[in-house]
C-alpha cells in the first residue's frame, strides 16, 4: 500500500496588496493536483482555489479578509433590493455546464475585465489563463451559465464541497448592468445550494472598508472566520 504523505504548504513572497495601497500580502498555498481529498477540510478552514491551488492569505500586519459563507436556511433574508433583482431576471434561463469553456465565454469574460476591472491583477489574462482557471481543478467543479434568450449573458465558475457550494469567479455583460447580474448570481448560486440541501454558499473573502469585497454582508444570514471559529457576521 502506498504511503500517504502530509500535505505540503509553502509560503509565498511578499506583493503588493490588491486591496490596500502600501500593503504587502502573503499567503500560505498548497497544490492539491494529486490530493484532492484535502480540499474540504481546507475551504471550511477559510482557503480559497485557483486552479489546482488552495490559498489564504497570513498578511504580518492585517487580518482584513476573513473568509465568509451564506448560511442556507429555508427563509432567506432577502431585502427589497434583491427580491427586485430577483423579479428583473426571472426571464433568463440557468444552465449547468462542465467546466469547459468556449469562445463565447472567453470573448464575454475579456469584455468584463476590460470594462469593469482594467486596473486588476487579471488584465493580462489570454485565452489559454481563461481556459486554465476554468478547466483546472482536481474537484468537482462546473459552470452555471445564464441566457437571455440565446445570448450568454453571465457566468459563474462554482466549486462543490462537503457542505456546500463555493463560487469561485463570475463575470458578466457589463452592458447589462441595469440587471445587476453579479448579486443576481449569488441569489441564483444561494437558490441552487437549497435545491441541493447543502448548508452553506461560500463566497470568497470578505473585506469590511473595501466596497468591491464589501458587498457580500448584504446576503444574509452570513458567517465570517475568526480566530479559527465561524461566527454570525453583524454589520
Amino acid at each position: 500500500m502506498d504511503q500517504e504523505f502530509p500535505l505540503e504548504i509553502k509560503m509565498t513572497r511578499p506583493l503588493p496588496c490588491p486591496y490596500f495601497k502600501g500593503r504587502v500580502e502573503q499567503r500560505v498555498i498548497a497544490d492539491i493536483s494529486h490530493r484532492p481529498q484535502h480540499y474540504d477540510n481546507l475551504a471550511e478552514a477559510g482557503f480559497r482555489r485557483i486552479e489546482n491551488w488552495l490559498y489564504k492569505p497570513v498578511c504580518e500586519e492585517c487580518n482584513a479578509c476573513l473568509p465568509i459563507r451564506i448560511v442556507s436556511h429555508e427563509n432567506a433574508h432577502l431585502t427589497y433590493r434583491q427580491k427586485r433583482i430577483l423579479a428583473m431576471n426571472k426571464d433568463l434561463t440557468r444552465s449547468i455546464i462542465p467546466n469547459i469553456p468556449h469562445e463565447q465565454h472567453y470573448k464575454l469574460f475579456k469584455k468584463y475585465i476590460n470594462e469593469r476591472h482594467n486596473d486588476g491583477q487579471m488584465t493580462g489574462m489570454d485565452e489559454d489563463d481563461f481556459t486554465a482557471m476554468i478547466v483546472k481543478s482536481p474537484i468537482n467543479t462546473c459552470l452555471l451559465e445564464y441566457k437571455d434568450n440565446e445570448k450568454i449573458i453571465a457566468v459563474m465558475l462554482i466549486d462543490q464541497q462537503k457542505d456546500g457550494l463555493s463560487a469561485v469567479y463570475s463575470f458578466f455583460d457589463p452592458d447589462e448592468a441595469k440587471r445587476s447580474l453579479g448579486n443576481f448570481m449569488v441569489l441564483d448560486a444561494l437558490a441552487l445550494v437549497r435545491q441541493m440541501q447543502l448548508a452553506f454558499l461560500y463566497l470568497g473573502y470578505y473585506i469590511e472598508k473595501q466596497r468591491k469585497m464589501s458587498y457580500k454582508s448584504a446576503f444574509k444570514p452570513a458567517e465570517i472566520l475568526k480566530n479559527g471559529h465561524w461566527m454570525p457576521l453583524n454589520d
